[in-house]
């Protein structure tokens, strides 16, 4: 695949076959995404690949919290306010799910079990949960950032699919007493990986994204 072609038709897919991916797959989208750049070459970067048996017993351990409508307790705060701009986009994307999915927006069982679908990784056999030492400052969040993007570049080179979720980091403590990770490692995010099902509904859903018009200043 082309780099420019892979960037432009990467998207996230929330809709996952079973086929397990090999792990010399996995290993090689792990060592592209070493390549990505970091501030003073730091590598900030700390990488939890959950498969198998694993990967079923956190499932259940981050199904059942949000079942029981634990409250969250994430690492990196989430954002309360947007720009009303980015408001905009942010409902225009939910409802777009909602529709594709078949949820309707007042149906609070049917929201409810969509939502937990991110905790059963959309029936992807893998799971990747990214970590950065508590030590760091916010620029390594930005190194992560790039870590992210190229490791699910990476994956969609490979034929994966991928979904980076923010609510997998609901539950930080769950998931490092689960991996045997050290408290003293944040937990930013969780990505689900496999191979898309092109057939389910909600893949046929795609976020709008802004063109360059509206976002670029030329200057010359």
């Amino acid at each position: 695949m082309e780099l420019l072609e892979g960037i432009e038709t990467r998207q996230s897919w929330r809709a996952f076959k079973a086929t397990p991916i090999p792990k010399d797959i996995l290993r090689r989208i792990c060592r592209a995404a070493a390549n990505s750049p970091s501030y003073t070459n730091t590598q900030p970067w700390e990488v939890a690949v959950v498969t198998g048996k694993k990967r079923t017993e956190l499932s259940k351990i981050l199904y059942d919290l949000t079942d029981a409508n634990t409250p969250p307790n994430p690492d990196f705060p989430r954002a309360r306010d947007w720009p009303p701009e980015l408001e905009k986009r942010a409902r225009e994307h939910g409802a777009g799910r909602f529709q594709a999915a078949g949820v309707a927006r007042d149906n609070e069982q049917q929201r409810k079990e969509l939502q937990l679908r991110n905790f059963e990784f959309y029936g992807a056999p893998c799971a990747i949960f990214l970590f950065l030492d508590k030590a760091l400052g916010q620029w390594s969040i930005y190194d992560m950032g790039l870590f992210t993007q190229n490791l699910i570049l990476a994956a969609h080179s490979f034929g994966l699919g991928s979904c980076p979720q923010a609510g997998l980091a609901n539950y930080p403590d769950a998931v490092r007493r689960c991996l045997g990770i050290a408290a003293s490692k944040r937990l930013l995010i969780g990505i689900s990986m496999g191979y898309p099902d092109p057939e389910a509904a909600i893949n046929t859903y795609r976020s709008q994204k802004v063109a360059p018009d509206a976002f670029v200043r030329w200057y010359s």
